[in-house]
């Protein structure tokens, strides 16, 4: 790839900022999704620019952005990593390679230091309880080992400027506990023991003042806390940054403290599918909400002179930077934004003006909306345009009732979205994992296309407290089934009122073994057709089959324990012969998750019943695929295949 500034990344990830803050870097691809590094220049004044860097990378590449602008990229393959150096307008040099399970990279604070000076730290782990630390320096010379630490440690909090003391989070009997390394003896002493079996951790720290913030479950639920490190005064744990079912994240502390200063601090809110930003100022008894536009937001930034500087997202903006004037957001009138309302699909919004749905049935285009301004002190630089000319097709969130309370979900098709001509129910992977309100380039394609896309975060999602999350824990397909099956009942009630056609199923991974038992459990005809990609049959079957890391994460989530109720196993071939609407799967030849044996099995099975394949179903294997078909290289002409199956039901 030739280098040249960058205007039409449609995802972007892993933003890592130099500890100037003059650069950053991220993981970014295109309409095709070929995966590059790309290099910003953060000026002072002025709109950040990003470069695209000669790479091709995988989406586990790791990267650190040097205050030079060159990036230092990571690449894993297996146990294999190998530590490149990329810059802009020069190829790339190799500086490592090292063989091991796991290799972390932590940046050097600092600006550019002299030749053979070291830019990063690295942290790897192999088959002991140990963590080797490594000082590597980008000249090419090898990594030079400074320490062999007992346990596992991660993390990484610098506590000086100089690059000399870095806190990390210590793994022991069960417990994190945090200690400092000094880099120049290679020794390592505790920092954080709040309380004998408490987990304490640092997660801010400013070297100038001493201004550390820690999150402990010491006072006996996980919070966070603030001390000055090294003072004698005790920890304190403000009741205004406990809010129980959100999470709260430090992201930065304002720039130019001197000791004695009160430390102000930006946290970021998540909860659900959106997240907002706070600023809090140490010892006060609140927060203050800084009004930012509603999508999601990177929960990493870098705070200076020039702004606060943190990674945005929303559905019709893909991921790009925002500078931030915290001052001027404080002076700013909040910024409109309405949290979901729970309402039964009953009186969900059904219909547009007759005028209006014709004209956007003809036009391919959705519903005009009004558009808010963004408030002043907000500024987001690189998002980029749709290549035709148009627009990206807005999304909202929307809480609708479920069977054991409201299902928050991103809604793609404007107000008469119940009533849009097709409606898919999309299904999130996992299971601990959610839709977020962030561009999402399968839903944007299937939004162009004229869909309109429910995509709700049934029980078992992530962002909603762990009561929410932990529901599925042993029961797979319980709960979470439970909910899908209920939205889909109500939203095809609904539009067979209205003479509409029933919804189509949509999913992917977890979301995709959701799909298929919902097809198959759902009534007659109230599911016109279903779209899965790289599904798994059943909790079991992926133990069979899958690799050493995959198993220990199932049944780390509770996949190993089979549920059988009235329903019968959650076995996809074994309800296979009840899967009679329309059917696409999708799957990688080379899914280092889901093994693509499991759609095999499948489509076997439905051969076995007497099912016509290119008639009854299609199935596609994604040459050279892993288990990010949707965002790896060739990506588009999957979420093209899948919005022209999910509008037409056609499997040819």
């Amino acid at each position: 790839m030739s280098t040249q500034t960058v205007h039409l990344a449609l995802r972007r990830l892993s933003f890592t900022f130099a500890g100037d803050g003059s650069h950053a870097a991220c993981l970014a691809a295109g309409a095709d999704g070929g995966w590059y590094a790309e290099s910003w220049r953060l000026p002072a004044e002025g709109p950040a620019v990003p470069v695209a860097l000669p790479s091709a990378e995988g989406l586990r590449a790791q990267l650190l952005a040097l205050p030079d602008g060159r990036v230092l990229v990571c690449r894993h393959d297996g146990d294999r990593h190998a530590l490149v150096l990329l810059a802009v307008g020069e190829p790339e040099v190799p500086l490592a390679a090292l063989r091991m399970p796991g290799l972390r990279m932590l940046a050097v604070p600092g600006g550019v230091g002299a030749a053979g000076a070291p830019v990063a730290v690295l942290l790897g782990t192999d088959t002991r309880p140990v963590t080797t630390v490594w000082l590597l320096a980008a000249d090419g010379s090898a990594p030079r080992e400074v320490a062999q630490l007992p346990g596992l440690h991660g993390g990484g909090v610098w506590l000086d400027a100089a690059g000399r003391l870095l806190a990390l989070d210590r793994v022991v009997g069960g417990m994190v506990k945090t200690v400092v390394l000094d880099l120049e003896l290679g020794t390592a002493t505790p920092l954080l023991e709040l309380g004998e079996s408490s987990n304490d951790r640092l997660v801010l720290f400013d070297p100038a003042t001493g201004f550390g913030m820690l999150r402990s479950d010491a006072p006996g639920v996980d919070r966070l806390g603030w001390a000055l490190i090294g003072g004698g005064e005790p920890v304190r744990f403000p009741d205004c940054l406990h809010q129980p079912g959100r999470l709260l994240r430090p992201v930065a502390v304002a720039p130019g403290l001197v000791p004695g200063a009160e430390p102000r601090v930006v946290l970021q809110v998540d909860h659900g599918a959106a997240s907002a930003l706070v600023l809090w100022r140490a010892g006060e008894k609140q927060v203050r909400a800084l009004p930012v536009p509603p999508g999601r937001l990177g929960a990493v930034g870098h705070w200076s002179a020039a702004g606060l500087r943190m990674p945005y997202s929303a559905p019709d903006r893909p991921a790009a930077l925002a500078t931030l004037d915290v001052a001027a957001l404080l002076a700013a009138e909040p910024f409109a934004q309405h949290a979901p309302m729970a309402l039964p699909l009953a009186l969900a919004p059904l219909d547009a003006p007759p005028a209006e749905r014709l004209a956007n049935q003809s036009t391919n285009q959705p519903a005009e909306r009004p558009v808010g301004r963004a408030p002043a002190g907000w500024r987001l630089d690189g998002s980029a345009e749709p290549g035709d000319g148009g627009r990206w097709r807005p999304a909202q969130c929307l809480e609708l009732a479920g069977p054991a309370g409201p299902v928050e979900s991103v809604v793609y098709g404007g107000e008469s979205w119940l009533s849009a001509p097709h409606l898919v129910l999309a299904l999130h992977g996992g299971p601990a994992d959610a839709w977020r309100l962030e561009f999402d380039p399968a839903l944007q394609r299937m939004a162009a296309d004229g869909l309109a896309v429910l995509a709700p975060n049934q029980r078992g999602s992530t962002g909603y407290g762990p009561e929410y999350a932990m529901a599925i824990r042993g029961a797979w397909g319980g709960p979470d089934l439970e909910d899908v099956l209920a939205l889909l009942e109500g939203v095809a009630g609904q539009r067979a009122a209205l003479g509409l056609e029933p919804p189509a199923l949509f999913g992917v991974s977890y979301g995709a073994f959701l799909a298929l038992l919902a097809a198959a459990h759902a009534p007659a005809g109230s599911v016109s057709r279903c779209a899965v990609v790289a599904p798994f049959l059943s909790g079991g079957r992926l133990l069979a089959e899958a690799s050493a890391p995959v198993r220990a994460l199932t049944t780390r989530l509770g996949g190993d324990r089979e549920l059988d109720d009235a329903l019968g196993p959650r076995d996809v071939l074994r309800v296979a012969h009840r899967l009679h609407a329309p059917l696409l799967v999708v799957h990688g030849d080379r899914d280092e998750v889901v093994p693509v044996g499991q759609s095999r099995s499948l489509r076997h099975e439905l051969l076995r019943l007497g099912r016509v394949e290119g008639v009854d179903f299609r199935y596609v294997e994604a040459a050279g695929a892993g288990h990010e078909v949707l965002a790896e290289e060739g990506a588009a002409a999957v979420h093209e295949l899948l919005a022209g199956f999910l509008r037409t039901g056609r499997p040819t």
